[in-house]
């Protein structure tokens, strides 16, 4: 971060020697380029979407951002300055997660960015930090592509729930719901829909960390076109922790659903609210 005194002396600098340098730099260009113009090439455009945004519930001068292309970035000044935290791994980034009961120690990151454009790249897993962003460690599912949702139990830092969108050009056996209750040292699938049909949101209850929903999305992107929705697009339920599901549909449109986003009212959580791409109004 350039600091206000430091810019300030930059300019001043470049202000003193425009009539000198910089008419030397333009004739050079001219020389070697002619009339051609610059162009901008990135990769600012692509790798600097957000593609997540987390608090800390407890401290609200830390956050962190997780960017497309960029890794991912932490504040502890309320978002005045920011510095990456994970260059030296994948930069591509689906979601982070805080973990309620040690928010301080322990962050989760799912890596391949869950927007499913034409230009986005691929993730390599899920990692976890146990000294607030300090370090990290990848702790499984290197298959997964495109992780989109991280639910950490707010009563037992071991158990975590992960869905996985997967493959954005194939079919992939990876996509689904995944758990695990030794902190990531393993994990077991126990939720999916098909090969072509991936978990794009999850979210539990945190009164009840039994009760959890769940949304699927059935999509493929060719080099040539992208499909969003079809019959096996779905919003689901839980309220044994995971171990079953059942479709909750009641009052939504007819016909095939795309994409799903849903949220849960911090102030009642038996209020859900969703945000469907349908096929008919």
């Amino acid at each position: 971060m350039i600091k206000k005194n430091s810019f300030l002396f930059i300019v001043a600098l470049t202000a003193i020697n425009i009539g000198t340098a910089q008419d030397k730099i333009i004739l050079k260009g001219k020389e070697l380029f002619g009339d051609i113009a610059a162009r901008h090439l990135g990769p600012a455009l692509m790798s600097g979407r957000i593609s997540e945004i987390e608090m800390h519930p407890k401290n609200n001068n830390i956050l962190y951002i997780g960017t497309a292309g960029g890794g991912v970035w932490k504040s502890n000044d309320g978002g005045a300055s920011f510095k990456p935290i994970f260059d030296e791994h994948i930069q591509s980034i689906g979601c982070i997660a805080i973990d309620p009961s040690k928010p301080d120690q322990n962050i989760w990151i799912g890596t391949g960015e869950t927007w499913t454009r034409n230009s986005v790249s691929v993730g390599d897993g899920i990692y976890k930090s146990t000294d607030g962003g300090t370090t990290w460690k990848n702790m499984g599912l290197p298959k997964s592509d495109r992780i989109s949702s991280i639910v950490v139990d707010p009563n037992n830092s071991d158990v975590v729930w992960v869905g996985v969108l997967g493959s954005l050009w194939s079919d992939s056996d990876e996509r689904g719901i995944y758990k695990t209750t030794d902190g990531g040292t393993t994990w077991q699938k126990i939720w999916h829909v098909d090969t072509k049909t991936g978990c794009s949101d999850l979210i539990l209850d945190p009164t009840n960390p039994n009760t959890m929903y769940a949304s699927f999305w059935e999509f493929r992107r060719t080099g040539w076109s992208f499909s969003s929705g079809g019959a096996q697009s779905a919003l689901y339920k839980s309220i044994d922790g995971g171990k079953t599901w059942n479709k909750i549909h009641n009052g939504f449109p007819e016909g095939k659903l795309g994409r799903i986003a849903i949220t849960m009212a911090p102030s009642n959580t038996n209020i859900l609210y969703a945000v469907l791409e349908t096929e008919k109004p």
